[in-house]
C-alpha cells in the first residue's frame, strides 16, 4: 500500500515538474518575442489594450470617410432645397407597418398641413404610402472632388425628390436636408483640423528645435514672442487676424487664411516642448557621437534628436486637432470665420443662434454633437496614443 501511494506521488510530482516546464516554455517565448518586437510593435501592442481609444480609433477613421466622400455619402446637394419640407423634422424610419408585418427599412409619406392657431407648419405621416429606402441609388449629379460627374448615392428614395424626400436629422428654415450638410461640413472642419495641427506642430517643431539647440540669444528671442502670444487672450487675438482677411476673398482663400491664422497661434505648445526635450538631449552622448562622427546639425536634429521622441510628437498631434477644430467652430460660429456659403460645422451652428430655432427646431443644433463626438473620439484616441508612446511602462 505504501509502495502504491509513493508511486502515486512520484507521478504527480512528474506531471507538476512537467506542467512548469511547458509554462515556463511559454512564458519565455511570450518574453522573447517582445524583446525582439520592433517599436512600432510595441506601440501597437500597448495601443489595442486600451479599449476605448481602439473604438475612438474606429469613430474617427468614420467621420474621416464620410468627410472624403460626402459627395457619395450625403443623399442630396447641400445648397438643394425642398420647398414643402422648411422645418421639417427628422424623417422616422420604419420596419413594421401598419398592421405589424416587418419589411425592408422605409418612410411614409409626409403631408404637411398647418396650425391655424399657431400658423406652424405641421408633419403627419401617411401611412397608407411606403417609400422602401435604397442603397446605391442614382439621385442628384454632382463633382466628385471636382473631377469627375457622378450621380450615384450612398441611400435615398427611389421617387422624385419633389414627390418625397428622406431627411435624417431633419430640414433647416430653407429646406435642405442637415444630414447631408453636415457631411459637406466634415469635410472643411475636419481637415483643417488635421492642416492646421500639422502646420503649428511643424512650426512648433522648428522654432522649438532652434530654440533649444542653438540657446542664447535665439532662444531668448523666441521664448519672449511665445510668452508674447500665450499672453493675448484668444478670442480678441483671433478677431484681430480675422479682421485682416478681406470679406470679397472667394472660399478657399478663407479656408486657407483660417488655417494658417490658427497655426499661428497653436504652435508655441509644441515649440515649448520640443525646446525643452533639445535642451535635455544636446549635450547626451549619442549627439556627441553623431558630432564626431562629422553629422551636420541638420542631420544630427532631424535624424538623430527628433525620433527619440517621435511618439510624444504623434500624441501632442492628435490631442491637438481638437482644439484646431473648436477652434474653428467657434470662429465660424461667431461670425468671425468661414461664412455662408461655405459649409462647416460652425457655420451651421449659426442657424442656431435665436431663440426660434431652439424653440421650434432643436435639430438644428445637431452639428453641435458631431463637434462633441469629434472632439471626445480624438481624445481618447490621444489618451491611447499617450500611454503607447512608453510600451515599456508598467
Amino acid at each position: 500500500m505504501a509502495e502504491l501511494d509513493n508511486e502515486k506521488k512520484a507521478v504527480a510530482q512528474a506531471d507538476a515538474k512537467e506542467l512548469a516546464f511547458e509554462e515556463e516554455e511559454i512564458i519565455s517565448g511570450e518574453e522573447e518575442k517582445i524583446y525582439v518586437a520592433s517599436y512600432s510593435k510595441l506601440m501597437w501592442w500597448r495601443f489595442r489594450k486600451h479599449k476605448m481609444a481602439m473604438v475612438s480609433a474606429v469613430v474617427v477613421l468614420l467621420l474621416y470617410l464620410v468627410a472624403v466622400f460626402c459627395e457619395f455619402v450625403a443623399p442630396y446637394d447641400p445648397e438643394q432645397y425642398f420647398l414643402k419640407y422648411k422645418d421639417a423634422p427628422p424623417t422616422k424610419i420604419h420596419i413594421f407597418d401598419a398592421e405589424g408585418r416587418i419589411h425592408m427599412p422605409f418612410v411614409h409619406r409626409i403631408v404637411r398641413t398647418r396650425d391655424e392657431v399657431t400658423l406652424r407648419n405641421l408633419f403627419n405621416e401617411d401611412t397608407t404610402v411606403r417609400y422602401p429606402i435604397t442603397f446605391f441609388v442614382r439621385g442628384t449629379e454632382y463633382e466628385m472632388w471636382g473631377l469627375f460627374k457622378m450621380d450615384l448615392h450612398l441611400f435615398g428614395l427611389p421617387v422624385p425628390h419633389e414627390e418625397q424626400g428622406i431627411f435624417v436629422l431633419g430640414a433647416d428654415r430653407l429646406g435642405r436636408d442637415l444630414f447631408s450638410r453636415m457631411c459637406y461640413g466634415a469635410r472643411i472642419s475636419l481637415s483643417i483640423g488635421l492642416a492646421g495641427v500639422l502646420l503649428s506642430v511643424t512650426l512648433g517643431i522648428v522654432l522649438g528645435g532652434i530654440s533649444g539647440y542653438y540657446g542664447g540669444k535665439i532662444d531668448i528671442a523666441i521664448q519672449r514672442m511665445i510668452e508674447f502670444i500665450r499672453t493675448v487672450p484668444n478670442i480678441p487675438l483671433w478677431m484681430a487676424l480675422s479682421a485682416a482677411l478681406p470679406k470679397d476673398w472667394p472660399i478657399i482663400r478663407i479656408y486657407f487664411g483660417i488655417t494658417i491664422l490658427l497655426s499661428l497661434i497653436s504652435w508655441t505648445g509644441m515649440a515649448r516642448v520640443v525646446r525643452g526635450r533639445f535642451l535635455a538631449m544636446r549635450e547626451e552622448d549619442f549627439v556627441l557621437a553623431a558630432r564626431l562622427a562629422g553629422s551636420n546639425e541638420m542631420r544630427i536634429i532631424l535624424r538623430h534628436m527628433l525620433p527619440s521622441f517621435l511618439s510624444h510628437i504623434i500624441a501632442s498631434l492628435t490631442l491637438s486637432i481638437p482644439g484646431m477644430i473648436l477652434s474653428e467652430t467657434g470662429l465660424s460660429y461667431l461670425g468671425l470665420g468661414l461664412r455662408a456659403p461655405a459649409i462647416s460645422w460652425g457655420v451651421l451652428l449659426r442657424e442656431a443662434q435665436n431663440l426660434r430655432s431652439l424653440a421650434l427646431v432643436p435639430w438644428v443644433l445637431l452639428p453641435a454633437l458631431a463637434v462633441i463626438l469629434t472632439v471626445m473620439a480624438f481624445n481618447f484616441v490621444g489618451d491611447g496614443l499617450r500611454d503607447a508612446a512608453d510600451p515599456y511602462a508598467r
